[in-house]
């Protein structure tokens, strides 16, 4: 596992929702974060769907010029993918440019998860559900016990990620997470009135954040690279 250090230099994953969510503001900034990865010169990795945000990414990444790698699971695969329902946009986009377009099938969700975190230097979570926030938990974990050392930005539409950062404070409070481990995950506010969030640019406020990351004097559990040495 040690392995998910290695990445591609310009490379970004994006873990998002398969559903659209009930503001518009959370499909308005994936368009934004897929355009300001296109912009940057990045490539985007993600989970391989085309509905919901996890449509609009890849649209919005493609649209710009940027070129994109799914990671889709093989029993997702061969049961139809998550394609069915994409819009028409979504659709459009990714067959119009489908020679920028790269689609990895991997044996099951946990090889989803590793694929994606070695090919790229940083994570960015969208608002999501089950999924997308077992997929962000578990990048965070592998910071802490020292598998990557890689920037985790949370783009905080509505607030939709305040609770998680409610939880890592109150874990902080209670002994269970290091008080400087805090650093690993960067919260993305947007404008204080939230009625803003629809038209907030959250691409370039989530790039500069990734740009910015610094994890300061946070400490991984365990050396892994020392420890593989020793092997």
């Amino acid at each position: 596992m040690a392995q998910t250090q290695t990445s591609k230099p310009n490379a970004v994953a994006v873990y998002c929702a398969s559903t659209l969510g009930k503001q518009l503001a959370y499909r308005n900034a994936a368009v934004s974060l897929g355009a300001g990865i296109a912009k940057t010169g990045r490539s985007l990795v993600y989970g391989g769907g085309m509905k919901g945000i996890m449509g609009v990414i890849p649209s919005a990444v493609l649209q710009g010029g940027g070129n994109v790698t799914g990671i889709v699971p093989y029993a997702i695969s061969i049961a139809g993918g998550e394609g069915s329902g994409a819009s028409p946009q979504v659709q459009g986009a990714m067959s119009e440019n489908a020679e920028r377009v790269e689609t990895i099938v991997v044996d099951s969700m946990n090889e989803r998860k590793t694929e994606m975190a070695k090919r790229v230097h940083g994570f960015f979570g969208l608002p999501g559900g089950f999924g997308t926030l077992d997929e962000i938990l578990e990048v965070i974990t592998w910071t802490q016990i020292g598998f990557h050392s890689k920037p985790i930005v949370l783009i905080n539409v509505h607030g939709y990620f305040e609770p998680l950062r409610q939880l890592i404070r109150n874990g902080i409070a209670e002994g269970f997470i290091p008080a400087d481990n805090e650093n690993f995950v960067i919260f993305v506010d947007g404008p204080q009135d939230r009625l803003g969030h629809e038209t907030f640019d959250w691409g370039r406020a989530g790039l500069a954040a990734l740009e910015g990351w610094d994890s300061g004097s946070s400490k991984p559990l365990f050396d892994w690279v020392e420890k593989t040495k020793e092997v």
